[in-house]
């Protein structure tokens, strides 16, 4: 498994996260040193070689070259796994970090990042595998990672319930999206405002909407029916939004009954509340100043 992707888009997680799950990693391992590796003897488990521009001989043509080299040798089977994420997302991450871009030593993170994604534009279109990490956490993608290659048995589909706001647009990579802007807005209730759909106060405000339950008993049997389906049609990984006017009490209460439904029905799933995360980053934002 090749692993690569512009600087900040995650393949340092996503070297680890494989390494978790049984693969043998080796990071900026220079490219001309991969064939003495191949030569070696055979160990019995995956590679996975994080490669990126900080490697010491580096450039977009000589990775395809290895890429060409390997795919036609019959001892190796190859994957490259290509980290993509939104310009934008990277500024984000360099400006949180204070962090020198590795082609921008004495320019802005925005000139490398630049530089770096029309570098790797050759080599994105070559991937075998795509992740757009532009909304992910960390942690989001360890668990993308741990769900698309996993070595054990056939684990079952993972889902994904987020909560977002339409303001902000919808979240990247949905496959299905709900709106919930037509229930009670805990909102407009002073003592709820600064609350959120976790809360039980705001939740049970939600809750006590006459059309609440029938909604929610439809969507989670319309997700029942789905879920088997498309788990047999091989997909790995499902996402399902819920979206509100803000993102913070309703589709908040909404993801978070739904999730609780699909767990105990048995499916893996893990909970994202965008506009929850955003808060939380500009608040420490705040205080670090």
């Amino acid at each position: 498994m090749l692993v690569t992707g512009p600087s900040g888009a995650g393949r340092s997680t996503a070297i680890h996260a494989l390494e978790d799950i049984g693969y043998e990693v080796i990071d900026n391992l220079p490219l001309s040193l991969v064939p003495y590796l191949i030569d070696g003897p055979a160990l019995g488990h995956p590679i996975a070689l994080g490669l990126d521009v900080r490697n010491r001989d580096f450039n977009a043509t000589a990775l395809i070259e290895l890429i060409d080299t390997l795919t036609r040798d019959p001892r190796v089977g190859l994957e490259l796994l290509y980290l993509d994420c939104d310009s934008g997302a990277l500024i984000s991450r360099y400006s949180q970090t204070k962090r020198r871009h590795p082609l921008a030593s004495g320019e802005t993170p925005t000139e490398g990042i630049a530089r770096e994604i029309d570098l790797l534009a050759p080599i994105r279109v070559r991937a075998d595998h795509l992740i757009d990490t532009t909304e992910m956490s960390p942690h989001d993608l360890k668990a993308e990672i741990q769900t698309w290659f996993s070595q054990g048995s056939a684990a079952p589909m993972a889902v994904s319930v987020q909560s977002f706001s339409y303001k902000r647009g919808l979240p990247r990579g949905l496959d299905m999206v709900f709106d919930c802007r037509f229930l009670r807005n805990p909102y407009w209730n002073p003592e709820l405002r600064q609350k959120d759909g976790r809360d039980d106060a705001v939740a049970q405000h939600v809750m006590e909407d006459p059309r609440f339950a029938e909604f929610t008993e439809r969507v989670a049997g319309l997700l029942l029916l789905l879920l088997p389906a498309h788990l047999a049609e091989g997909k790995a990984h499902l996402s399902i939004g819920f979206g509100c006017t803000g993102g913070q009490h309703r589709s908040v209460a909404v993801a978070e009954n739904l999730s609780k439904v699909l767990a105990e029905a048995g499916w893996p799933v893990s909970k994202r509340h965008r506009e929850l995360e955003r808060r939380a980053i500009d608040a420490q934002a705040g205080k670090s100043g």
